[in-house]
């Protein structure tokens, strides 16, 4: 179990991301890292990076819906 997300439009996201398949790994980076649900082959080549304090909690839950929107492997 991971830890929650402090903005709480950005832990809704990332729970969305969580139910399709994404993998979100905390302590990495900023506040942690998602990656695609595909193979370690076949996934995305660029994880999406998570801030804790994001400028904007709104706009930072949006780009994390538009990555899994765009994702081809969920």
């Amino acid at each position: 179990m991971r830890a929650k997300h402090p903005k709480k439009e950005v832990e809704a996201a990332l729970q969305e991301a969580e139910s399709a398949g994404f993998r979100v790994q905390t302590g990495r980076g900023h506040w942690g890292v998602m990656y695609c649900p595909g193979g370690e082959e076949d996934r995305c080549p660029a994880p999406f990076w998570l801030w804790s304090t994001p400028a904007n909690a709104a706009n930072h839950a949006k780009q994390i819906r538009r990555y899994v929107a765009r994702c081809q492997h969920h």
